[in-house]
């Protein structure tokens, strides 16, 4: 055999063992791996929890006890069998397992381990929701999608170690990036590890998350309904992934906008179960989280039907905040009535958000909708909520503040806008790594024109 054939070849064997090798790292076992925390009813007196384990464990459980300052006596623990159900995909089989905890007390700390006996997982903590009034804190992820392992992880524990006692984690669509891969999820799970199993996730798919049939239809990742427990008071054809979850003195609520842009019919059914869901709302905040955005952030990109169906609504029942994905680079404004930012301080319209916190970066766009902008830039957000103020920012991968501001509401006065990016850092706007082979000169000239230095 020639000898550039052997190299070849055995190139080709190492690769294939080397991918071999690590799709095993995410492969289950007896032992309990993929420990999540979720919602899918009342976070003050509930707390759903799922889980992985090989095929063969037909049986799995979950104890948990009001977490003591003593170390856990088995005595006192309570033991809730699991629900179990089966997923192959990806050429990996696996049983999900599900618990929901209830009956609990608001504002209180409790441990919790799941497996059985001589497979347990080690124990954990959670705390329930408080009662409406209490100040509290979440992070928001927009799209992680890609290099999991390597690049993604340093963001989300960098968000842990900003904010180690945040109340949930909301994650805006594009979790991984090839749907029904199972070692994506494995990736996305390392990524998170204990913090998945600490910080209730929330969490809405993105296009990644689904597969088109030949007619059309769009097929969910097997993985979400298995791995995510989240509430089924959406429309029963978008099952856990349109809802909504009241904590504390904010109703969060989850859109699915790969439906909304791909088919009219669940645009439409989904933007009258919305106006409900804001017509009931007694919240003093709402906020509102789907991937596709109703401004975009990136070149090229325009979701012009969603925004004229959805941002009407948004604007009647003044919607505080809007998170979104999708567009690999980051902006954030409010008040656009046309597309161009309006700092009218009467008027109440959403602040929109779009952010990335995986490694895949694009280009802004040119129509320059933001008050503030980032390009090739991995972010993520600490959102905190205290009585009458909103308070946001943005983080970057070495958690330095990217950017930030208040929203203040009073009684019977109009919500007020406070812009704290003067105490961030510079904003971030050069082309990303290889734009000068996609772009022609003309609109590398634009795009500096656009996002010249120092401009807001």
């Amino acid at each position: 055999m020639h000898t550039s054939i052997k190299i070849a070849l055995t190139m080709l064997f190492i690769a294939a063992s080397s991918s071999a090798l690590f799709a095993q790292n995410f492969k289950p076992s007896e032992f309990p791996d993929r420990i999540i925390l979720t919602w899918s009813d009342d976070p003050m007196t509930t707390q759903s929890v799922t889980w992985r384990t090989s095929p063969d464990v037909k049986v799995s459980k979950a104890q948990f006890i009001l977490a003591p300052n003593t170390p856990i006596y088995l005595d006192s623990v309570e033991t809730l069998p699991a629900s179990t159900e089966f997923l192959e995909v990806d050429s990996v089989a696996a049983n999900y397992h599900s618990v929901t905890f209830q009956e609990l007390q608001a504002a209180t700390t409790y441990a919790y381990r799941v497996g059985n006996e001589g497979t347990w997982s080690e124990w954990f903590q959670f705390t329930t929701a408080p009662k409406k009034g209490t100040p509290f804190t979440f992070a928001y992820f927009g799209d992680a999608q890609n290099n999991l392992k390597s690049q993604w992880s340093r963001i989300i524990r960098q968000a842990y170690s900003n904010l180690p006692k945040a109340a949930f984690m909301v994650h805006a669509g594009d979790l991984i990036n090839s749907t029904q891969s199972d070692s994506e999820w494995g990736e996305w799970n390392y990524a998170g590890g204990f913090i998945n199993a600490m910080i209730p996730s929330v969490s809405t798919p993105g296009n990644h998350e689904y597969d088109s049939e030949e007619d059309g239809t769009l097929v969910l990742d097997y993985h979400w309904q298995k791995q995510f427990t989240f509430p089924k008071n959406g429309p029963n054809e978008f099952s856990e992934t349109v809802y909504y979850i009241d904590y504390s003195d904010l109703r969060l609520i989850s859109l699915n906008s790969q439906e909304i842009v791909q088919n009219e019919k669940s645009m439409e059914t989904q933007r009258a179960w919305l106006e409900k869901v804001l017509a009931d709302n007694t919240q003093k905040w709402t906020v509102i989280t789907f991937h596709h955005p109703i401004y975009s952030s990136g070149t090229g990109r325009d979701n012009k039907e969603f925004r004229e169906a959805f941002k009407p609504v948004f604007d009647k029942y003044k919607v505080d905040l809007v998170l979104q994905g999708h567009d690999h680079s980051y902006g954030r404004g409010r008040n656009l009535p046309s597309g161009v930012a309006n700092q009218d301080p009467a008027a109440q319209g959403p602040v929109y958000v779009v952010s990335v916190s995986g490694p895949k970066m694009y280009n802004l766009t040119f129509d320059k909708w933001m008050d503030r902008a980032a390009s090739n830039t991995q972010l993520f957000q600490l959102i905190s909520i205290e009585g009458d103020r909103l308070s946001y920012g943005a983080y970057t991968a070495t958690g330095d503040l990217y950017d930030a501001f208040d929203l203040i509401k009073t009684e019977n006065q109009p919500k007020q806008f406070i812009d704290r990016a003067d105490k961030a850092i510079q904003e971030a706007i050069e082309l990303t790594p290889g734009s000068e082979k996609k772009m022609t000169p003309e609109e590398m000239a634009e795009y500096m024109r656009t996002y010249k230095k120092g401009s807001k």
